[in-house]
């Protein structure tokens, strides 16, 4: 067994796929094409952003002879839907202010290490037309491709997805058995994350990256429990409406006393009097 960092924290997550053979490997299995890169960026931003929102890609790599765009997204948060795709449109409309035409192909893979709500392996946002019996024409390549490793189901996940789910999955209980493995790339993952290997400076901002995280967990909870505070208040409420209606109402009536009223509501004898 080998102790390596978690791929759930950033830092680690980039230090790993940030090496182009590693880059382009994932790219061939999770999207079935093949990338000639140099280099893979980490951070990319336009300058200047387009539209209102600035946008940052984790890690960005462009094949200039194939005119292919991938970018990598690392992420956990409860909008990574609508996030990138915002993100995507950025990218594409970036691709096309540098081109001749419209034709750059801009994937995006996202890898959701914690999760999310739809418990799916692998889900993909694609923008080729179809017609209505959802035939796709081939004409756009552009997709989102989210990545869910905890979900990893060898029944239904492309047979060459399955290490590299597994592998960033099972990197987070920092400890992984590398006998397991027969991609030479994950193997060069676990070199790289490898505890011993991680820097004082990676080291600090996993812990910068965890003391995040626990905020974020904690204003949650506070959250949480406000919200259940406030359901409770308006549950309260409701009733007391429901209370002093049924006591207006039999007050009307005439025919019984303010006693008899707050005995059968559950007001206060004060609470019938004074409505």
């Amino acid at each position: 067994m080998k102790k390596v960092a978690p791929l759930r924290y950033d830092v680690i997550f980039k230090k790993a796929f940030s090496v182009p053979e590693i880059f382009t490997a994932f790219v061939r299995d999770l999207l079935g094409i093949d990338i000639e890169i140099d280099v893979v960026e980490k951070d990319k931003a336009y300058s200047p952003s387009i539209g209102s929102v600035a946008t940052k890609f984790d890690l960005y790599a462009e094949d200039k002879k194939n005119r292919v765009i991938v970018y990598i997204q690392h992420v956990r948060s409860a909008d990574h839907y609508h996030r990138f795709l915002h993100y995507h449109c950025i990218a594409l409309l970036e691709q096309v202010v540098n081109s001749d035409d419209y034709h750059p192909k801009v994937f995006m893979l996202v890898v959701l290490t914690s999760g999310d709500r739809h418990k799916k392996d692998i889900s993909i946002t694609d923008f080729d037309p179809k017609d209505l019996q959802g035939k796709p024409f081939g004409e756009i390549d552009h997709k989102i491709v989210y990545i869910c490793p905890k979900y990893l189901d060898k029944k239904v996940t492309p047979k060459q997805c399955h290490e590299w789910l597994e592998a960033i999955n099972d990197s987070m209980d920092e400890q992984v058995d590398e006998s397991h493995y027969t991609l030479p790339e994950i193997k060069r993952i676990f070199n790289l994350i490898e505890k011993d290997k991680v820097t004082p400076e990676e080291r600090a901002r996993m812990f910068d990256e965890h003391s995040e995280e626990e905020i974020k967990q904690e204003g949650f909870k506070e959250g949480l429990k406000e919200a259940k505070k406030m359901v409770k208040q308006a549950e309260e409420k409701a009733k007391q409406q429901v209370k002093e209606s049924a006591a207006r109402h039999l007050k009307a009536l005439n025919v019984l006393s303010d006693e008899q009223i707050a005995s059968a509501t559950g007001l206060s004898l004060e609470s019938v009097k004074a409505l």
